[in-house]
């Protein structure tokens, strides 16, 4: 009977404690984006109404708990730029098994074959072929990888060249961690986002995607009318497989933000998460 009572008590006196914990992690985060929401260009452009509570029960409860965040966002919208700045605040640490990124174009299938019996991006892009669909990517293997690092274990993510479309299976090597991003077109699909703790979406406008894309393509060797017809497709079929998105995000981050205010306002999440009193 005592053994129980003492054990009762520890039990009621733990959950009290975690809550108290939890309280503070959603003020110290509410106050966050309080500050972002006084700024120019926010970070944080809309936020559920329960994702801080969960963050915060994770962090507090689950505190062995892989995080796993998948960014979404049109071709162009930012997603990399995010991540990396959100990789700035996790190395602050200088620890290792604090973050790992999977990147969905790593995982587009190879299509050198198709792309040299074409002759070059423009004849290829006239014989309706598209990279910019789901089915370009193999999501299957994505997913299991993802599923992997979260259980534990190691994974190597292959390798995409896009200047010849050749898929190298031999890539990096990937180890589990305390968070692990990912990051691409099709990272909240169907299919897909029912493994994501945090679900994010990159919103830009369509005028500074269209810029920042015809830059990018220019260094992966698209120009011309064969930069012309990719960039009507990927507008097409951001309609179709992408923006529906934004509706499944837990949070929609503004892809027009400097890096500099990226990284100031994710230094200050995690700083917060780290520095609670447990």
């Amino acid at each position: 009977m005592l053994k129980d009572f003492e054990m009762t008590s520890y039990d009621y006196y733990s959950n009290r404690r975690d809550m108290e914990i939890i309280s503070q992690i959603v003020a110290s985060l509410k106050g966050i984006l309080e500050e972002d929401k006084k700024e120019d260009q926010p970070l944080f452009l809309k936020i559920s109404d329960n994702l801080i509570m969960n963050i915060a029960r994770k962090v507090v409860q689950e505190k062995k708990r892989t995080f796993l965040i998948g960014i979404t966002g049109e071709s162009a919208s930012g997603k990399t730029v995010f991540v990396d700045n959100t990789i700035k605040a996790c190395v602050k640490d200088n620890k290792e098994g604090i973050y790992t990124v999977i990147r969905c174009d790593d995982y587009y299938k190879d299509t050198s074959k198709e792309l040299q019996e074409a002759g070059s991006y423009e004849a290829l892009f006239k014989t309706g072929f598209s990279f910019d669909t789901p089915d370009v990517i193999d999501l299957n293997l994505m997913k299991n990888h993802l599923v992997a690092l979260k259980e534990g274990l190691t994974i190597k993510s292959p390798r995409y060249d896009f200047v010849t479309c050749e898929s190298h299976p031999d890539g990096d090597e990937k180890k589990p961690a305390k968070v692990i991003l990912t990051e691409g077109l099709y990272v909240l699909n169907e299919g897909v986002r029912d493994i994501m703790d945090v679900k994010v979406y990159v919103f830009t406008p369509l005028e500074v995607i269209k810029d920042r894309w015809y830059k990018r393509a220019a260094q992966r060797g698209k120009t011309g009318e064969a930069a012309d017809l990719q960039f009507a497709d990927v507008n097409k079929t951001a309609q179709q497989y992408i923006r529906p998105a934004y509706e499944f995000a837990d949070a929609v981050i503004n892809g027009l933000v400097s890096q500099e205010y990226i990284q100031k306002i994710t230094d200050k999440i995690f700083y917060a998460l780290k520095n609670i009193e447990y």
